[in-house]
């Protein structure tokens, strides 16, 4: 299964209008799959399907069950694809914004006082502001300071038999660097009966995740940084962990329904197609398949293509003196004893250059990209002495054509 660079762009009818997208991390490009998806599912979303004949002599014939109920389903079981799981641990819900403010409202009978909590200055800003208002004690990890990575080794001490949930980001949105999950989820099972919380959003689009490999108990996914609909999901590790939750609805209701927030018909229905997309971004292997094994195979090669750029980016920009990446240029990374692994997104900034100045430099050349956020760990990183940073992200599209045409832009600034 060779990797056609020329087939998976044709399957974005965006990149017609010349710009070359390198911010997958702030705005991913839509497939013209999904906002087809999005067109057919708020027009058949209030339909109901016509009543299928029996097909034999001791079956029924099925009653018309509403699109809008089929499109849920067809959604949760692509999920459950997407992660190696089952469709009965998926929660859906309109944005991990709104999932995680249910997550944490159910959990609040296991957030007591004298529990804790161990969050990450890489965690999104709703999850922690959401457990920070909790009567669970607030703990904290840190990122290496050197690379951005975040240390397993810390969790020993941070984690005991009080701690309830451990939240573990898969990979930096902005600096690219992936967390060794499962090295975390040991430590925590070793000390603790913690739940970890897994925000797999970043990772999802460059890697297959496979559920259990991470150890993780709850993994989150938003959609939306797939190109896909706003639509997000937590999978849960087993349906006996949503006997432990609080409905947050019907008190009555049970498994993952206890957390149901309810989505929009006309946008879940793209949620299946936006998986269906990156399990055909190559050839399907021969003979009978999965949706689950097309799509691991379909990852596994894409992010070999990508991390093929991602070493290209990494190369030439590191060999332009005025240029920073931030958590791998420097003395401080140079001398880590740590060894990153990253998806193909990156931040850099050009010594005595302001980010806005890049930024702008790079629009004129016909590339998009954006701004890194400010934020504690980027202050603390040196971003702001350097004048802040300009993010680059890869997508499945993406070619060495690009890659070339953003380091001789970077160039005639350095």
């Amino acid at each position: 299964m060779a990797y056609d660079i020329a087939s998976v762009r044709g399957l974005y009818t965006s990149l017609s209008d010349g710009w070359i997208y390198l911010n997958a991390h702030d705005c991913p490009q839509v497939p013209e799959r999904v906002s087809s998806a999005v067109a057919r599912s708020f027009r058949v979303a209030t339909s109901v399907s016509r009543p299928e004949p029996a097909a034999g002599s001791h079956s029924k014939p099925t009653t018309g069950v509403p699109e809008a109920a089929t499109l849920l389903h067809d959604a949760s079981v692509a999920v459950a694809d997407l992660v190696g799981a089952t469709p009965e641990r998926v929660v859906l819900g309109p944005g991990l914004v709104y999932l995680y403010a249910s997550l944490v409202a159910s959990m609040r009978p296991l957030l007591r006082k004298n529990s804790s909590v161990v969050l990450n200055n890489v965690d999104r800003v709703e999850l922690t502001a959401a457990l920070g208002r909790t009567e669970a004690d607030v703990r904290w990890a840190a990122a290496d300071l050197a690379t951005g990575s975040l240390p397993g080794w810390q969790y020993m001490d941070l984690v005991d038999g009080a701690t309830r949930l451990v939240s573990v980001p898969a990979a930096h949105p902005y600096l690219g660097s992936v967390a060794p999950v499962a090295e975390i989820a040991e430590t925590v099972r070793a000390a603790s009966r913690a739940w970890v919380l897994v925000d797999a959003s970043t990772y999802a689009p460059y890697r297959p995740i496979t559920f259990d490999d991470w150890g993780a108990d709850i993994v989150a996914v938003d959609l939306k940084e797939m190109g896909g609909p706003e639509i997000a999901a937590l999978v849960f590790r087993d349906e006996s962990m949503f006997g432990r939750l609080a409905a947050v609805g019907d008190p009555a209701a049970n498994g993952a329904a206890r957390l149901d927030l309810g989505v929009s018909p006309g946008l879940v229905g793209a949620a299946a197609p936006t998986i269906d997309h990156y399990a055909s971004l190559v050839d399907a292997p021969t003979g009978r398949s999965t949706r689950r094994s097309r799509l691991v195979a379909s990852m596994s090669e894409t992010s070999g293509y990508l991390e093929r750029l991602r070493d290209e980016l990494h190369t030439f920009l590191g060999t332009l003196p005025a240029v920073h990446i931030v958590g791998v240029s420097g003395e401080a990374a140079a001398e880590s004893d740590a060894e990153v692994d990253r998806i193909p997104r990156l931040s850099f900034g050009v010594k005595g250059v302001p980010a806005l100045t890049v930024q702008q430099r790079l629009f004129a050349h016909g590339i998009v990209a954006s701004l890194m956020p400010e934020g504690p760990l980027t202050d603390e990183m040196g971003v702001g002495e350097l004048g802040g940073a300009v993010t680059v992200s890869l997508s499945p599209f993406n070619t060495t054509a690009d890659i070339e045409h953003l380091i001789r832009t970077v160039a005639s600034l350095a």
